[in-house]
């Protein structure tokens, strides 16, 4: 499907091409899809507005019922652009626990996973 994908669209304001857009870009640039906001904090120590997720990220949920709540990033959909956060689940009619995917535009990283030095550009060669 990466045939239809065009890397040097623009932008519409028609929604059924920002959606194709979305839908048949390649792996690569959906990666981007999954990213979020910065704390006021951290985007003065690191000199940009957002990142992308990484399991292990700290966050804030900012928009919907979980408004509020933080945990850390468990699991990521990028073909789906979902975040699953840990203590963030809904009790299915059966009693059992499932979690709930969220997207990242509603998500505000309070604490980045600063396990890989290369995230940051800090690795130098």
């Amino acid at each position: 499907m990466a045939d239809n994908w065009n890397k040097n669209w623009r932008g519409s304001v028609q929604t059924h091409k920002q959606r194709a857009y979305v839908r048949n870009a390649p792996a690569h640039i959906m990666g981007d899809f999954v990213s979020a906001h910065l704390s006021k904090e951290l985007r003065q120590k690191y000199k940009c507005r957002s990142l992308r997720l990484r399991v292990g990220d700290k966050i804030k949920v900012m928009r919907g019922a979980f408004r509020n709540k933080t945990g850390k990033v468990e699991r990521i959909s990028v073909s789906g652009q979902k975040v699953y956060i840990t203590g963030i689940e809904l009790t299915k009619r059966d009693g059992s626990k499932a979690m709930r995917p969220i997207h990242p535009s509603n998500i505000l990283i309070q604490e980045p996973d600063i396990s890989d030095k290369r995230r940051f550009g800090e690795v130098k060669k």
